[in-house]
């Protein structure tokens, strides 16, 4: 991963002229890179709206963590309760009183959305919809979901069941980031289960090949409503368009969001997390310097072409004093695109680094007074 060269502050330049996102059909939209966090259009991002079932992509997302943590297999058969099977809305069609696999009913519920598979899971790992939906907002929580809230696992409308459209994109992301092996599945395009096919209605599966998810909604109170996820030349975009007036409506707005993001925007990595971007001075220390570098690789979103223009600027604190810690902040690497700072990402130690002994301790002491 190629980075920038660290050096002084740059020239001012003219600024870059970015047109405006697409004036969408929607209640709320969301548009973000995957990779930086750049959020690259936005409208009532924050508003509480109803998800009918995006609310099935948190689901999802608390499945994966009972499968990433050991207390949930694929191949662990759920019994299918009467509740499960009643369920209304969407189906996979599961019989009552029957086993079936975990994999099949994850499948069932992201592409087929079915209500019956989402209260299946819920009731299995839970014991009852309404406690799993307790875990939902605890995981919503510990996300940085401020605005959600969610009272079943399904998306079956209820006045305190309601999230947001960057909401719906934090835990987008963090289903793309910690599991990728799952989320492979939102690209299905069609699923089979006891004799019955049923196709993915994500509409832009078929239209746009780089289109990997993720999820469709739609109740007479939410509209109809989509987040999509693309990648294209290592650049990841997710959008989320929600209260549209039809199926077209969603899968056209998902799109000009997701086209504007790719042909205005790129996405470049800069520096690799962990990797020595310099040495800071350590004072009364065992060692005299520590190597600082970046917690996570960072990425930059920024208007096309604009790349040679970038400038990186590096501060570093004054008077660092040992013991330091690995991971202790100890500066900042500041990115820039001509007169506009672009991102601050903190520089941290990647090394512990102990307390001197008496002499060093005390010959510091005595350099520090003489400066």
């Amino acid at each position: 991963m190629a980075g920038l060269l660290l050096g002084p502050a740059h020239a001012v330049e003219p600024q870059v002229m970015i047109p405006a996102a697409p004036d969408l059909p929607a209640k709320a939209y969301y548009l973000e890179d995957f990779h930086s966090g750049r959020v690259l259009a936005e409208f009532n991002a924050d508003e509480h709206l109803p998800p009918a079932s995006l609310t099935k992509i948190m689901t999802a997302y608390v499945v994966f963590r009972e499968l990433g943590s050991g207390n949930l297999k694929l191949t662990d058969k759920v019994t299918i309760s009467p509740k499960a099977w009643h369920t209304e809305g969407s189906r996979m069609f599961i019989e009552v009183n029957k086993q079936v696999p975990v994999e099949d009913l994850v499948k069932g519920m992201i592409i087929q959305s079915g209500n019956d598979a989402s209260v299946a899971l819920a009731e299995h790992i839970a014991g009852d919809d309404a406690i799993f939906a307790q875990m939902m907002n605890q995981h919503a929580e510990r996300l940085g979901m401020k605005n959600s809230h969610f009272m079943n696992s399904m998306g079956l409308p209820d006045p305190e069941h309601y999230t947001s459209a960057r909401d719906l994109a934090i835990v987008t992301r963090a289903i793309i980031r910690e599991f990728p092996q799952y989320y492979k599945w939102h690209s299905q395009k069609e699923f089979f289960f006891n004799g019955i096919k049923q196709m993915n209605r994500n509409k832009l599966l078929w239209r746009d090949e780089t289109v990997d998810g993720v999820k469709t909604g739609h109740t007479e109170d939410a509209g109809f409503c989509l987040v999509a996820s693309a990648l294209r030349e290592g650049m990841r975009l997710i959008s989320v368009v929600m209260g549209t007036k039809s199926d077209e409506a969603r899968a056209s707005s998902n799109q000009a969001l997701l086209n504007y993001g790719f042909r205005f925007f790129e996405t470049r990595p800069l520096y690799k997390g962990g990797e020595k971007l310099a040495e800071s001075k350590v004072w009364k220390g065992a060692q005299s310097a520590v190597p600082v570098g970046l917690r996570a690789d960072l990425f930059v979103t920024i208007p096309r072409k604009q790349y040679d223009k970038l400038k990186a600027t590096m501060d570093m604190d004054k008077e660092i004093a040992a013991p330091v810690s690995k991971g202790q902040v100890l500066g900042r690497v500041n990115i820039y695109l001509n007169d506009e700072a672009v991102t601050q990402t903190p520089l941290v130690a990647l090394q512990d680094v102990a307390e001197g002994g008496f002499f060093r301790r005390l010959m510091d002491n005595i350099r520090l007074k003489m400066q």
